[in-house]
């Protein structure tokens, strides 16, 4: 068991406090994990801002890069919240677990995002050229891929968080994923 507690409200510093109160507006719950980042003065703040900046990415494309760099990195709480957050956004269950493979037979397009953010992820920037021009071919900008990027960083930030930490999921959880044999 690791030693990482949520802290509530009453154990966080004042600025700690007001970011809680607005996020429970917002959300109606301060999610643990943004509650983990508050052991620290100055993370959360720091975090919200990077995690909330201006992007080229729409909400969906987001969750695409979300949802197959949290596979990638193997954290269970960022599987969940972003499966929550990408029906949200439009996408079906089944979508979801496409998705955090890297693939997307649905669409072109997040097939081809979701597959360069993958291998973004897993091969810590070392991408083939076929990634890279499959990315370019669907349609996707120099712009869009320093956007992914910097979304990538974002995620994996929290997802290493999570992982070190291992603090309770209070999202539905994610469906485990089917191994394939190839």
């Amino acid at each position: 068991m690791r030693p990482f507690d949520v802290p509530t409200r009453d154990e966080v510093t004042e600025q700690n406090q007001q970011i809680f109160d607005d996020l429970k507006s917002k959300l109606d719950f301060v999610p643990n994990i943004y509650a983990t980042y508050a052991h620290s003065d100055n993370a959360l703040a720091r975090y919200l801002t990077f995690a909330n900046g201006k992007t080229s990415l729409n909400n969906k494309e987001k969750e695409v890069v979300n949802l197959a760099v949290s596979q990638v990195n193997g954290c269970t709480y960022c599987q969940a919240a972003h499966t929550a957050i990408g029906k949200m956004n439009g996408f079906s269950e089944d979508q979801t677990i496409e998705l955090r493979k890297g693939e997307a037979s649905f669409n072109e397009k997040f097939d081809a995002l979701a597959g360069f953010a993958k291998s973004v992820a897993e091969n810590r920037g070392r991408i083939s050229d076929d990634v890279l021009q499959n990315f370019f071919d669907a349609g996707y900008s120099k712009e869009n891929l320093v956007d992914v990027i910097v979304t990538i960083g974002d995620k994996t930030t929290t997802n290493l968080l999570h992982n070190v930490t291992e603090i309770p999921i209070d999202f539905p959880e994610a469906p485990e994923l089917k191994e394939t044999v190839s």
